[in-house]
């Protein structure tokens, strides 16, 4: 059993925009929660009505909606139920299989995503896309992509 090797130090620079992105990162969700507080969502709901609403017949089993969202099966399994509480999403029996669970974006949420989906864009344009230039918004994307590449 070997030791893995010491990664080197970030310079300063490196420290310095790693710091700004997670704080960037932190200030965006706060951000983008308050935008949709009004509305009785927060950020991990609205992603998961979006997800509902893109997928065919507004529906997806639990384990692809985790997926879609990244977020584990149990956390997705807690906010789904507060969601279901709230009348926004329903969850059945996968027909095919009987174990597996669908969640169903019901008229309720998807009207509730219709309202707040203007409100989030602008949240988003505001805090985010209008904030930097069009050619570093433009660098910012490729490095994210970058970025999923490897976290993949």
């Amino acid at each position: 059993m070997g030791t893995r090797p010491s990664a080197p130090w970030l310079t300063d620079q490196q420290q310095d925009v790693w710091r700004a992105f997670l704080a960037a990162i932190a200030v965006i969700d706060d951000h983008l929660d308050a935008a949709l507080r009004p509305y009785d969502l927060d950020l991990g709901e609205y992603e998961i009505m979006v997800k509902l609403s893109e997928a065919e017949e507004r529906r997806l089993r639990m384990s692809e909606l985790a997926q879609a969202v990244r977020q584990s099966r149990s956390r997705l399994t807690h906010t789904v139920a507060r969601m279901e509480k709230k009348g926004l999403v329903e969850r059945t029996s996968c027909p095919e299989d009987r174990r597996g669970v669908i969640a169903v974006l019901t008229p309720k949420g998807f009207a509730l995503l219709e309202q707040a989906a203007p409100v989030h864009v602008q949240s988003v344009r505001d805090c985010f896309v209008d904030a930097v230039s069009p050619r570093d918004f433009e660098a910012l994307g490729r490095a994210m992509h970058s970025v999923l590449q490897v976290a993949d």
